[in-house]
């Protein structure tokens, strides 16, 4: 492959000079631009993007690792980072975690050894468990920034994007208490995660200001059969009302379980689920979501860390959370009246 140098000794110029010509610099004739690029063109000459990453030390390249492909969620995050980098210049270079502490700090390892700029990314399941966070700050001290969304590690003292997920579960349970529901149980699979521990805190704050309520729980683990778990908790707890599901596997079976018990939906229990519309769909009649607007907190976090990337030298950035508020979109899953 021909290189900057090969071009300016056979056109008889400094390598300056071809470069300053490729790069339509004022301080170049038209001429010699035109003479630079007819040969670069005949040549196919590229350039050295590797080389020139290491002489910028930019690469315009972000990380993004993410805990599961197969979400719906997160792949619809990942559409709104790749989406707002895109408009900005940027690419990015994605990793896989599958929810493991150790797959998670190799990515962050290979990908900070002068891959990418930055990173964007969802803490793993087994991490918040564990609840390490070095490699996150170890990364940071390398100079490279880190913004997570959704799960986040509060330890790292970094950019965030979250959604209102306590807030969100209290404001769902007040509308299943406005139906004038009796018996309420929250389900979750996201027991372990951090998001999952906001929402089951909502719900309850919600339940315990009416004096008539009580906390059900159901938490469903992944080896466990859900259908079969929740099929179970509503033969035991018969009186049940109103379900609200921290995720959107328990929300779509909650509905699908209790039509197969005899129940009417909305008539006799109403369900609310943190589910994109698509999701929603997977039950008849359709579960009423909490929408979390994935692709906005996608093209926030890539806001968020393009920003800290091209800030001036001598600019400080205080460390920001972007709060992506929730919808509580309603379908056939809840009663349209309010009682």
């Amino acid at each position: 492959m021909v290189t900057l140098k090969q071009l300016a000794k056979e056109l008889n110029v400094s390598i300056s000079t071809v470069s300053k010509a490729l790069n339509n610099s004022e301080e170049i004739g038209e001429e010699t631009v035109r003479r630079v690029k007819e040969l670069a063109e005949l040549y196919n000459y590229t350039p050295n993007k590797v080389a020139l990453s290491l002489k910028q030390n930019r690469t315009k390249t972000i990380g993004v690792i993410i805990p599961d492909i197969l979400n719906h969620f997160l792949a619809k995050v990942l559409f709104g980072i790749e989406r707002e980098a895109t408009q900005r210049g940027y690419n990015i270079m994605t990793c896989i975690s599958n929810e493991s502490l150790e797959k998670e700090k190799k990515a962050l390892e290979v990908l900070a050894n002068g891959s990418v700029d930055g990173f964007i990314l969802c803490v793993a399941e087994e991490t918040q468990i564990k609840n390490e966070v070095n490699h996150f700050k170890k990364t940071m001290s390398q100079g490279l920034p880190i913004v997570m969304f959704d799960r986040v590690a509060h330890d790292v003292f970094c950019d965030k994007v979250i959604v209102d997920d306590f807030d969100a579960t209290y404001s769902a349970t007040k509308r299943l208490l406005s139906e004038n529901r009796k018996k309420i149980a929250f389900f979750s699979s996201i027991d372990d995660l951090s998001v999952g521990k906001l929402r089951e805190h909502g719900y309850k704050k919600a339940i315990l200001e009416d004096a008539n309520q009580d906390i059900l729980l159901l938490k469903v683990k992944k080896e466990d059969d859900y259908q079969e778990k929740i099929e179970a908790f509503f033969k035991a707890n018969k009186n049940i009302d109103g379900v609200l599901a921290a995720d959107s596997a328990s929300g779509i079976i909650a509905v699908n379980t209790a039509l197969h018990l005899g129940l009417r939906v909305p008539e006799d229990i109403s369900v609310i689920g943190f589910a994109s519309q698509s999701v929603s769909q997977h039950s008849i009649p359709k579960l009423t979501t909490i929408r979390q607007h994935a692709k906005q907190i996608g093209a926030s976090a890539a806001d968020l860390l393009i920003k800290r990337l091209e800030k001036r030298h001598d600019e400080e950035l205080e460390f920001k959370t972007t709060i992506v508020k929730t919808s509580l979109v309603n379908n056939q899953s809840t009663l349209n009246k309010i009682i």
